[in-house]
């Protein structure tokens, strides 16, 4: 007679693979933007065009930046940040990291949406912040779901000693000002694997 149990064990187990597997970054769906205010006046967006990033099973999340994929739409002023502020030789990458609590987010039903506040640290230029963040996960599917800012988390200069950084780019540009502090806003999706 044929044994229903071992196939039963076994759809059960596939259907909750994503409640125990660890979660990866869709570079491709993913945006991580920031606001740059120059001359108090003139707002322009730019990005970060190569991200990875991971949730493991325990709720450890990373994201890491790679500094070099800055796109402000303008190769020069891409090429001084590179140079004169994020130092990318010495610096390639930053880090953002938090520790999740994923049961909330794994029980949710898709399309479903939950508020999480978090305490976020941003690794950059040799030092860390940690931010409060305000953040919404949606559960698109079975095996995705989505974290945006639900409010832009404000950075610092000083809190990454980048005035120096600033400035250069702010005397390359013949500019009065740049902004010390910009809004950062982020749309991340996680991939069950």
């Amino acid at each position: 007679m044929f044994n229903l149990k071992p196939l039963v064990f076994a759809l059960l187990t596939c259907a909750t693979v994503p409640a125990h597997a660890d979660w990866y970054l869709d570079n491709e769906s993913s945006r991580l933007s920031f606001v740059t205010t120059k001359n108090t006046e003139i707002a322009e967006v730019h990005r970060f065009l190569v991200l990875h990033g991971k949730v493991d099973s325990q709720g450890a999340a990373q994201v890491q930046v790679e500094l070099e994929s800055i796109n402000s739409g303008i190769p020069l002023r891409d090429e001084r940040m590179r140079k004169q502020l994020f130092e990318i030789k010495q610096f390639p990458e930053a880090l953002i990291s938090t520790q999740i609590n994923l049961q909330p987010i794994n029980d949710l039903a898709s399309g479903a949406q939950l508020e999480l506040r978090l305490p976020l640290s941003i690794t950059l230029h040799g030092k860390t912040h940690t931010y409060n963040a305000e953040l919404l996960a949606t559960r698109l599917d079975d095996r995705r779901f989505q974290v945006v800012t639900l409010e832009p988390v404000v950075v610092r200069a000083e809190d990454f000693e980048l005035q120096p950084g600033v400035a250069a780019l702010r005397k390359a540009a013949g500019l009065k000002s740049i902004s010390l502090s910009v809004p950062v806003g982020a749309v991340l999706i996680f991939t069950a694997r």
